[in-house]
């Protein structure tokens, strides 16, 4: 008499268990983000974030991944010091839900996560650092895929825009004492002869020098008519501020790689930026683009962040190869069937094409090719004084048609 009782009792629990949240939501698929938070000038890190996140609210509201599951950020601060990174590396990996960790615009720090990451079997994804060996094929197979700016890329049309736009034929090279900037001198002195320039004279400095006006007056002195820098957003305002203060004929023209962009260089180079020749390497602008997707992510970064337009986003960089490297990695997932790393690994050098924000992809990856831009996404831009970058050639025909 007790097992009609018993079965429904039974049956009860059982839909009880189906309708709980646990039941009804299964966990998410985490992607780590290690980046330069705690860096007080950086906006790189924040602007990777916001591409990560506006892909992620996409992705989850078409349905999540593996049948329901949502992505979802968890994030990690290495204030730029790479054992600070290497250290979040090791902790994020050691979660079993995380698919793989964004990097941010600090090459040093990657470059430090490399064999890390290869003896863990967690995936680089990198949306800034454009160290050259950070897709180097030294390791097979490779973790690391890089969605982002080579050094090698961004020499040859930094070194051509001295030659053809400032009319230099002799520059001078400063960079900084670090692994970015050793990539940096081997890329632009292997670039130098192509481009009809030769190099007079490099110098070095080291984060958190107090002057570079030493280095720069040598490398003028030495016959550079225009000065190849290689700094993030502190060490270029720097020698903005200390070029501006000099006569107008002792100003050479600085041409710049991007670092300076991932920080508040504007705002600490001040009107200052009005008297130098400045212009800086690229790879994307929202500035002039109305392409479906670029209005969709405008309008996502003024609803969820306050961007009031394309000229106000910050690092746009940042925002927009991190979130074209969100959806091909969710694209990997779901060809994977799992959010196991080595499938994911797999199958991202076997995606298909995709139409993304900073171009329409091909094929992004390969077993081969580990970076998912091409030299023609490379252009020059400028800043101004009220913080606007403002690409100075049309952008490249890679960039996404209009549809």
């Amino acid at each position: 008499m007790l097992l009609k009782p018993l079965r429904s009792l039974f049956g009860a629990l059982a839909l009880a268990a189906c309708l709980s949240p646990a039941a009804a939501e299964p966990p998410p698929v985490l992607i780590g983000l290690d980046a330069e938070f705690g860096h007080k000038t950086s906006t790189s890190a924040q602007a990777i974030q916001q591409g990560i996140e506006i892909a992620i609210d996409e992705i989850n509201a078409a349905g999540g991944v593996l049948g329901g599951r949502k992505l979802a950020l968890v994030t990690r601060d290495n204030r730029s010091i790479p054992a600070i990174g290497v250290d979040n590396l090791r902790e994020l990996a050691a979660m079993p839900d995380v698919v793989g960790v964004f990097g941010g615009k600090f090459s040093p720090v990657i470059l430090e996560w490399l064999p890390v990451a290869q003896e863990l079997g967690v995936l680089i994804l990198d949306p800034w650092g454009s160290a050259d060996p950070i897709t180097d094929r030294k390791y097979h197979p490779s973790y690391s895929f890089r969605l982002s700016l080579k050094d090698a890329w961004a020499a040859p049309v930094m070194l051509k825009f001295a030659r053809q736009q400032r009319g230099a034929s002799r520059v001078g090279i400063l960079l900084p004492n670090t692994g970015w900037g050793r990539s940096n001198r081997n890329a632009l002195t292997t670039a130098s002869g192509a481009a009809g320039v030769s190099i007079v004279g490099e110098r070095w400095y080291n984060w958190g020098d107090q002057s570079l006006l030493e280095q720069y007056r040598e490398l003028r002195a030495a016959g550079a008519q225009a000065v190849v820098l290689v700094a993030n957003e502190t060490e270029g305002s720097l020698l903005v501020r200390e070029v501006a203060a000099l006569p107008q004929g002792e100003r050479l023209p600085i041409i710049s790689h991007w670092g300076v962009t991932g920080g508040a260089f504007a705002e600490m180079a001040g009107s200052a930026l009005d008297q130098v020749d400045f212009a800086v390497v690229q790879t994307f602008s929202f500035i002039g683009l109305d392409t479906p997707i670029a209005k969709r992510v405008l309008a996502a970064l003024k609803t969820r962040y306050g961007v009031p337009g394309p000229e106000q986003v910050r690092a746009p960089v940042g925002v927009a190869h991190a979130y074209d490297l969100t959806h091909l990695l969710a694209r990997a997932i779901a060809r994977a069937g799992s959010a196991d790393r080595a499938k994911v690994r797999d199958a991202l050098e076997q995606l298909p094409a995709y139409r993304g924000l900073v171009r329409n992809y091909e094929r992004p990856f390969t077993p081969d090719r580990h970076d998912a831009l091409s030299p023609e996404q490379v252009f020059m831009a400028r800043y101004t004084a009220q913080d606007v970058l403002v690409p100075l050639a049309p952008a490249s025909p890679a960039r996404p048609e209009r549809h």
